[in-house]
């Protein structure tokens, strides 16, 4: 009876020393290092909100968030208040370096355009890409944007192949057939008002499917849709914290609709996969094909291991590069073509060099090159509405930044948006826009200072995509400023929100004029 007690006993006090030590660590992960961390960065003059136990400084900026996006807009592009309200408040208030609380995560967000620099070049491969988590990952998974090591240079390089000067060249024609679809549909608006953010969802869709993946819009509409609605999850989910232990336990709707919705996303590339497979081994083709799912299949199946890529590296691209090349295409677009409604000297001076270049003939590569209006224009356009409105990083180590001293996985945000609307950078009219600011080039307009203007991002993780995505727009817009001149609807609200990328959250009206 004693043994029995003692063993009772042992197993108590067993199972009290464990619960003691969860509670410990809990605490130390909870308070305790972020407490430490906070009194490290304050005595380098790094300043933020206080840190709150739990949920850091989340709600104080979904309250923010709310209240910003509540309020109506007039139509202004002055948008970082309204899209970053808690950067554009405490960039005011704690300087160009402050600290805030993702839950226990601390995220230092900087518009030092030095630290940017040392942050995106990462010459001493101290950054690296913070990790996804939670909805995000199941979007794009362990693919390029996220990859890091080995497996990054194996997956860039076919990336870079897939995209390089030569296969986009063969790109075009694919392209105008897209837009010259695109634009048989839109007699039916002329004299009318059109919704142009859909047609650009539309058309962006099909030019992926078509350049990158040799299928059809229709059948990469399902894809496009279950990313769509993934990337609406994760939207409504971004400044909840969540718990790994107790997420796996308590899962909510949005849980299992996002598996659903991944599991459902992998079926449906590898059924890409399957058909491309099938065509070599009945004999229809000689090899998978130089088009980037063609590539993804030929490194799937290397017979070399260091070259080969796994089932799962290939999805992940395969989402990374449908999500990428449509959403952040169709945004361009969008925005663009706003922007030229309102300001209909410039819509007018891009026709005429447009029809300088082209006359009424389809475009071509050489006369995509010549297009300089065109390109002040678009860089203007990504200076106002850039793609993505953060880029965040993450130390490796403890490492030395010019005066400070960053601790290890530390997270670093680089709020793009705050940077390409910044007065110091680019004046008092920072947000009117003024596409002759690039007159003479990105350089000479961010006074040699590349990190003041990261549309693509900048360094060796610049986004691969950036020349596909600048051509499909200018094909887009001398094709239609060939055909129409174009106005604001008056049932335009304008509204911009954020998804993954910044979009119109109505989208963008405009009557269609055909130029006689």
């Amino acid at each position: 009876m004693d043994e029995f007690k003692t063993m009772i006993i042992l197993c108590l006090s067993t199972l009290f020393l464990y619960l003691l030590f969860i509670i410990l660590r809990f605490l130390h992960k909870a308070w305790w290092a972020p407490i430490r961390l906070q009194k490290f960065m304050g005595s380098q003059g790094i300043k933020g909100p206080s840190y709150k136990f739990l949920h850091g400084n989340t709600k104080e900026i979904l309250t923010m968030r709310k209240e910003s996006r509540s309020r109506p807009m007039d139509l202004s592009h002055n948008i970082f208040p309204r899209l970053q309200a808690h950067v554009h408040l405490w960039n005011k208030l704690y300087g160009t370096n402050f600290l805030f609380w993702f839950g226990p995560q601390a995220q230092m967000v900087t518009t030092d355009l030095e630290l940017v620099k040392d942050i995106l070049e990462n010459k001493n491969g101290a950054h690296s890409k913070a990790k996804t988590r939670g909805f995000l990952k199941k979007i794009l998974g362990d693919g390029l944007v996220v990859a890091e090591g080995e497996k990054w240079v194996k997956l860039r390089k076919l990336a870079n192949h897939s995209f390089h000067a030569e296969s986009l060249k063969n790109m075009v024609p694919a392209m105008i057939a897209s837009v010259e679809r695109m634009l048989e549909k839109w007699k039916e608006y002329e004299g009318k008002e059109a919704e142009v953010y859909e047609e650009f969802k539309v058309l962006t869709s099909e030019v992926i499917s078509r350049t990158a993946f040799g299928s059809s819009y229709l059948e990469g509409k399902n894809i496009f849709d279950m990313l769509m609605e993934l990337s609406v999850i994760l939207v409504r989910n971004a400044y909840k914290i969540r718990f790994p232990g107790i997420s796996r336990i308590l899962r909510t709707s949005d849980d299992i609709e996002s598996q659903k919705l991944e599991r459902g996303i992998w079926d449906s590339v590898l059924q890409l996969v399957k058909k491309r497979e099938e065509k070599v081994v009945k004999g229809e083709v000689d090899n998978f094909g130089t088009d980037f799912l063609g590539l993804l299949v030929k490194a799937n199946h290397d017979p070399e291991e260091r070259k080969r890529i796994s089932v799962e590296d290939l999805v992940d691209e395969c989402k990374t590069f449908y999500i990428a090349g449509h959403e952040t295409t169709a945004s361009l677009l969008s925005w663009t073509v706003l922007l030229l409604a309102i300001h209909d000297d410039w819509q007018e001076k891009a026709r005429k060099e447009v029809l300088d270049i082209f006359g009424q003939q389809i475009p071509n590569s050489d006369g995509i090159a010549r297009l300089k209006m065109m390109n002040m224009i678009i860089n203007e356009t990504l200076r106002l509405y850039p793609p993505v409105i953060s880029i965040i990083r993450k130390t490796r180590r403890e490492v030395r930044t010019g005066k400070l001293i960053l601790p290890a996985d530390m997270e670093l945000a680089i709020p793009v948006l705050a940077l390409h609307h910044d007065p110091n950078i680019w004046g008092q009219d920072a947000d009117l826009f003024k596409p002759q600011r690039f007159s003479e080039g990105v350089a000479k307009a961010t006074n040699n200072n590349a990190a003041a203007f990261l549309p693509f991002g900048l360094g060796p993780r610049t986004c691969v995509g950036l020349n596909f995505a600048t051509v499909e727009a200018k094909i887009t817009l001398s094709m239609i400023l060939q055909r129409y001149s174009f106005t604001l609807s008056p049932a335009y609200v304008h509204s911009p929100t954020t998804l993954l990328t910044i979009k119109p959250e109505h989208g963008v009206q405009v009557l269609l004029h055909p130029i006689k």
